[in-house]
């Protein structure tokens, strides 16, 4: 299998534009997507950000996808999973997948912030109690007749879900990882893994993978185990481009997400306080050369395709999830162009 080229999209709003004009942007370059060949389109769940995306409901979204292209791939990136009833869950990705004809990939997680968590009433601490419960139901309800579950928080007696997925026996599932925890926890059900540098650089990310390979082998399973990243990717026609497009919606999204950090840094049920305080710091005072060399993929396509050849190879990589727009301040033609370089120059190098 070579190597899985996706674009991760969180249907941003861009300031000044209405809801509406959101999801016609978003839209029209998920068209592109499909058009220049892209593997994969990759939805965000993000919940009570008016500012920054109308992509609260990805299964929607995904069905709305699947209805209107043939061939790209349909992920999650992720389903927040406590947050959902899971046999509603199982059903209506199961439905996507037969819209779709298999093309779902249903990625996982259970978010690094408590915001929504507090809205809808759940416990963050819950969380990954609630991720285990959730999985193993829908994974039973896609792949059992019928089952009985008994849980914490979840009991079924005898259910049938219907429908069962097209993709047998279910699509594929990726987990995001994030703490030790979840990397052995998914290495053990021999689960591929996303991974993302935003808190890091993308060379902090080895540890733990070195952590996931360890725990894979030790429970048996053939090969190495699957490895996604999820990174900023910028092309342009000229290196110049490259560079000056992207530096004002990055740096303030890493400011973004450093406020963000700190804010849920003492939320009840965080688990890694001083890691979150630490982690918002650096964001805070990171600097535009230090963006650019360790945590985004930026340049002209020859660049951007030996990057990304150099961090397969040493982080062991399947597949890029690559973000065109973080922090949502490029222009869409721009967004634009630089998506079809990395479908018609890039994504051919690397296939």
């Amino acid at each position: 299998m070579g190597f899985e080229f996706g674009v991760f999209h969180e249907f941003q709003r861009r300031p000044g534009q209405t809801e509406a004009e959101a999801f016609t942007t978003a839209f029209d370059q998920v068209d592109a997507a499909e058009r220049w060949g892209l593997d994969a389109i990759w939805l965000a769940e993000i919940h009570m950000a008016p500012e920054r995306s109308v992509c609260s409901v990805p299964m929607t979204i995904a069905s709305a996808i699947a209805a209107r292209t043939n061939n790209i791939k349909i992920g999650t990136g992720v389903q927040v999973l406590p947050l959902c009833q899971p046999l509603r869950l199982a059903e209506d990705s199961a439905t996507v997948d037969h819209i779709s004809h298999g093309r779902l990939i249903f990625g996982v997680g259970r978010s690094g912030f408590p915001r929504a968590y507090e809205a809808y009433g759940i416990p963050y601490g819950e969380s990954p109690e609630r991720f285990a419960e959730v999985l193993e139901i829908v994974k039973r309800a896609w792949t059992e007749e019928r089952f009985s579950f008994a849980g914490k928080y979840y009991n079924y007696e005898n259910v049938c879900i219907v429908p069962k997925p097209y993709r047998k026996p279910h699509p594929p599932i990726r987990i995001a990882a994030n703490r030790e925890d979840t990397f052995i926890a998914a290495a053990k059900q021999g689960y591929a893994i996303f991974v993302g540098a935003r808190r890091g650089t993308f060379d902090e990310v080895l540890p733990n993978l070195h952590t996931y390979r360890e725990a894979w082998k030790a429970a048996g399973h053939p090969g190495e185990g699957e490895v996604y990243l999820r990174a900023p990717v910028y092309v342009g026609d000229t290196l110049e481009q490259a560079l000056s497009d992207p530096q004002e919606s990055l740096m303030n999204f890493y400011r973004y997400l450093g406020a963000r950090l700190e804010e849920s840094a003492n939320s009840a049920g965080v688990f890694d306080t001083a890691r979150r305080i630490e982690g918002a710091q650096r964001l805070q005072n990171l600097t535009w050369d230090e963006a650019r060399r360790g945590r985004a993929i930026v340049g002209t396509p020859e660049i951007v395709a030996d990057n990304l050849a150099s961090l397969r190879d040493q982080l062991g990589l399947a597949g890029i999830l690559a973000e065109l727009n973080t922090g949502g301040l490029i222009p869409h033609e721009r967004v634009m162009r630089s998506m079809q370089l990395l479908c018609e120059k890039v994504q051919p190098r690397l296939h």
